[in-house]
């Protein structure tokens, strides 16, 4: 057996060298090198294992980088990563300084698109294809798509334009089944049916988008893999290749849990078991006290209906899904639809919590203001991931809904600075609002304990809307903060060498914001400072700056949170010291107040 190829090859050039017989064992070596640094690094795991034989394949067929390959998300690319140019810093991915975990343009001339959100390949590669004909270039253009992106609108769309062009494109759908949890919908059912061999070639919804369509074939046999992509590169036109993968494929563990081990943490290379962490002590996540809460709420309220694009797991819906599986709907990648779909419900009187990750909701703004906001429907929009996120990086921060929501009319939008503003928020807002509402809130954990957090959570509490709290007094310097990353707040001031004349607001609600409170903070204090986890762009800190102009307050104000750049990827802890809105950076300024 053949050993030790991947320490050989930094480059497809170098990987085209070997015989066909080789490939098998460098598709082992691949494997075996990302389970290895993903075990100790930690990232996405399962993806990535599931089109090793894909990717080799790939790049062996196709002149990269001169020919274009797309990879849709992301999450499956680090194999690819690997074999161009990256397998010996391929240990610094997703850690503050090294590499992305998601493909990105400005990394390597190998990663063709910038990619994290789904979807998009075929868009791309489609625009490529195109140019690449207009410039009278021959290159090949291929766009690998998973069956749970396929369904989303933007890839039809692709699909549609594609089918009426000439262009050199090639669509890749890898078909195992699964995104982060199990794909959902009757093109799913499609699939499947396809792949039983139960539904005739003549009735292919592909080949009547005027694509010429082969397989499905096994995307784990090398042979055959290498032996299409041969015959469709001589194939002009838009072409559509089926493969069905296995997620996790080479790891007996990630084969059985797919969901557990699409980011499974540290684990053991040798066995695949997970590292077990003590989590008896730690406060409970920020995605359970929502799952936990709303279960609760809908068993007084048979009006309560959950829905989510995509993301029961990462959301904890799946609490609600499991508790009242005709009231809570995953409805695929299709952050639009879900949006537009928890409006219909609202008009005809029902309670929708519209769970969608900050980053994600960006991706259906119009059905926001159109089909929300204009109509003023009580939609509860609850934002997961808030703020920064950590490793995933620019295309996952959370940190623009602030200033995308806050310039809508109609919209209230909440900030809950602890697990039990959460739930209190979550409780009045089931009540019934005049306007619909965002509730924003951070990935990770809450503040208190369970002990602490269930001893304290007895009863929920009703919010009233557009108020503030005071949470420490003072009498010079004004701190004004949103949301939890007031804790950071707090924590600083704690610090005994902290000037005695500051105090502390917490304004949960950035939209309404508390007026009669912000014309007695500027009566009162000499200097305002607002801290928020949002770009100061727009954001909370923007809305204080704009309430002085109007009320002609010329007070000395600053403003905290996310800088006018993308931030990349690292810690929580690492990029708010970027940020210098960790509690470290925060005593250094209020030192000066």
């Amino acid at each position: 057996m053949s050993k030790n190829l991947l320490e050989h090859i930094n480059n497809p050039a170098d990987l085209r060298k070997l015989s066909l017989s080789e490939l098998p064992d460098l598709a082992r070596e691949l494997r075996e090198f990302i389970i290895d640094i993903v075990s100790v690094k930690e990232g996405h795991l399962g993806a990535s294992l599931g089109v090793v034989e894909l990717t080799i394949a790939l790049h062996y067929v196709f002149d990269t980088p001169n020919d274009l390959l797309v990879w849709d998300v992301g999450h499956q690319a680090y194999g690819h990563k690997i074999l161009t140019e990256r397998r010996t810093k391929f240990d610094t991915n997703r850690q503050l300084g090294g590499i992305s975990g998601f493909p990105k343009r400005s990394e390597s001339v190998y990663d063709t698109f910038g990619v994290g959100h789904s979807s998009t390949s075929i868009s791309a590669a489609l625009g490529m294809a195109i140019a690449s004909q207009l410039k009278g270039e021959n290159r090949h253009h291929i766009a690998v798509i998973g069956d749970a992106s396929i369904a989303s609108g933007m890839a039809f769309e692709g699909l549609n334009h594609a089918g009426v062009t000439a262009a050199n494109l090639l669509v890749i759908l890898n078909d195992n089944a699964i995104g982060i949890d199990p794909t959902v919908g009757a093109l799913k059912h499609y699939l499947t049916s396809v792949k039983e061999g139960k539904n005739p070639k003549q009735n292919n919804m592909i080949k009547s988008l005027n694509f010429d369509y082969s397989g499905p074939i096994d995307g784990h046999d090398l042979s055959k893999l290498i032996s299409e992509l041969e015959r469709l590169k001589k194939t002009k036109g838009p072409k559509f290749l089926h493969i069905v993968t296995t997620k996790g494929k080479g790891l007996e563990q990630a084969e059985k849990d797919q969901v557990k081990y699409h980011a499974p943490g540290k684990f053991d290379a040798k066995t695949g078991e997970i590292t077990q962490k003590s989590e008896a002590h730690l406060p409970m996540k920020f995605q359970d006290v929502f799952g936990l809460t709303l279960v609760e709420l809908a068993k007084n309220n048979s009006k309560i209906i959950g829905i989510t694009p995509a993301m029961p797991s990462g959301s904890s819906m799946k609490f609600m899904m499991d508790a009242f599986p005709d009231r809570a709907f995953d409805v695929g990648i299709a952050e639009q639809h879900a949006v537009t779909l928890s409006a219909g419900m609202a008009t005809q009187g029902m309670v929708v919590f519209c769970n969608i990750y900050s980053t994600f909701l960006q991706r259906a703004y119009d059905q926001v203001i159109h089909d929300v906001a204009l109509q003023n429907l009580p939609v509860i929009f609850c934002l997961d991931r808030a703020g920064l996120v950590g490793e995933d990086g620019a295309t996952h921060h959370g940190v623009f809904d602030i200033a995308y929501l806050r310039c809508i009319p109609n919209m209230i939008i909440y900030a809950p600075k602890d697990e039990l503003d959460l739930q209190n928020i979550l409780y009045t807002a089931s009540l019934g609002l005049p306007h619909p509402i965002a509730i924003r809130y951070p990935r990770g954990r809450g503040k208190y304990s369970n002990s602490e957090f269930r001893i304290q959570n007895l009863e929920f509490e009703k919010i009233e809307i557009g108020k503030a709290n005071l949470l420490k007094n003072g009498t010079k310097t004004a701190v004004l903060s949103t949301g939890f990353i007031g804790n950071n707040v707090s924590l600083a001031l704690e610090n005994g060498n902290q000037p005695k004349t500051i105090a502390h607001y917490d304004f949960g609600f950035i939209k309404p914001l508390d007026e009669k409170l912000l014309h007695e903070i500027f009566s009162s204090f000499e200097n305002i400072i607002t801290i928020e986890d949002g770009t100061i762009k727009g954001g909370f800190g923007s809305a204080i700056v704009e309430f002085a102009s109007e009320n002609n307050y010329s007070k000395s104000i600053k403003v905290l949170g996310i800088p006018d750049v993308f931030i990349e990827h690292g810690t929580v802890e690492e990029l708010q010291k970027i940020c210098k809105i960790d509690v470290k950076s925060l005593e250094n300024i209020f030192l000066n107040y």
